[in-house]
């Protein structure tokens, strides 16, 4: 099947970069920002996110293996199992509680992590049109070392006026 998703970059923010005052409070953590271009006629949410999960970018175990083509996990999870059913539409705020929460459990963020955090997610999801979160997946759905991470959100982020759309994953493991 063509997909008419353009990948257009990535960012990685590794918690392991910054300087928490506590040392033990990153937690391996980390934030996985793809970014995609979507032609600009309309398209449903349901086809983005049929697009998505259909693009190579998805196929990340996210447990460092990066990006396998022919990948058969997404993050925690058997990639065959995720659909745009297991999506949940979400209000910004609900995205941004969701982040912040995960964010500031083990408490202060450094200055320089939150402007980069600021940059890749929460600025992105100000702009977004629609929201949606991936719920609809419980550990029944994990693959054979799904269980690898503490705490997975993600979120996909549109902003059709751009024609862009951001998969965010959120973890620690």
């Amino acid at each position: 099947m063509e997909n008419w998703l353009t990948h257009e970059g990535s960012a990685f923010i590794n918690f392991r970069n910054y300087k928490f005052q506590d040392a033990s409070t990153h937690a391996f953590r980390w934030v996985d920002a793809k970014h995609l271009r979507f032609p600009s006629e309309s398209v449903g949410d349901r086809e983005l996110l049929a697009a998505l999960i259909g693009h190579e970018q998805f196929r990340d175990d996210y447990a460092g293996g990066g990006v396998l083509p022919e990948g058969t996990r997404h993050g925690p999870y058997w990639l065959r199992l995720v659909t745009p059913d297991a999506y949940e539409a979400v209000s910004r705020e609900k995205s941004e509680l969701i982040l912040r929460e995960w964010l500031n459990q083990f408490g202060a963020v450094p200055a320089e992590l939150e402007a980069n955090l600021r940059r890749e997610a929460f600025d992105r999801l100000a702009a977004a049109d629609r929201i949606h979160y991936l719920s609809g997946l419980g550990s029944e759905a994990f693959h054979d070392w799904g269980g690898v991470h503490g705490e997975f959100h993600e979120l996909v982020i549109i902003n059709s006026s751009a024609g862009h759309i951001t998969l965010l994953v959120a973890a620690d493991d």
